[in-house]
């Protein structure tokens, strides 16, 4: 299962990041190299990689485990913008299922055909008529 998101740019910051303005949010990340610690503000962020600001949030708000590393990580997909590599999951000139009857509907009839699909009759037992 995957997670698609698209219009990245498109979120509406509140003017404050946990008490801390647009322009005095940091988003900090070491390279590796020494001295290489690297920070960003947010308004910056938001113009260069809006994407990153998403990902970031709802990866920070997971516990670090395989589970988060190995399977939702990978599985996240936000762009920008509304251009995605991702087709729509029925293709044109294919029909969907029909809407599952519902109870509260009350055209439910729990598979039971034609015999038994008015309501209330399932109640009165298999092969009885009324």
């Amino acid at each position: 299962n995957y997670v698609y998101m698209s219009h990245a740019y498109c979120i509406s910051l509140s003017s404050t990041f946990r008490g801390a303005p647009l322009a005095d949010k940091l988003y900090r990340w070491h390279t590796g190299y020494p001295g290489g610690l690297k920070q960003r503000k947010a308004a910056d962020m938001l113009e260069r990689k809006p994407e990153e600001i998403l990902k970031k949030a709802i990866l920070g708000m997971m516990r670090r485990t395989n589970q988060r590393h190995k399977y939702i990580e990978p599985r996240l997909k936000i762009y920008a913008g509304e251009d995605h590599p991702h087709k729509a999951q029925l293709p044109d000139g294919v029909q969907g299922l029909p809407p599952h009857p519902r109870s509260r509907s009350g055209d439910h009839h729990f598979g039971l055909g034609d015999k038994y699909a008015s309501e209330g009759s399932y109640q009165k037992g298999a092969g009885q008529s009324d």
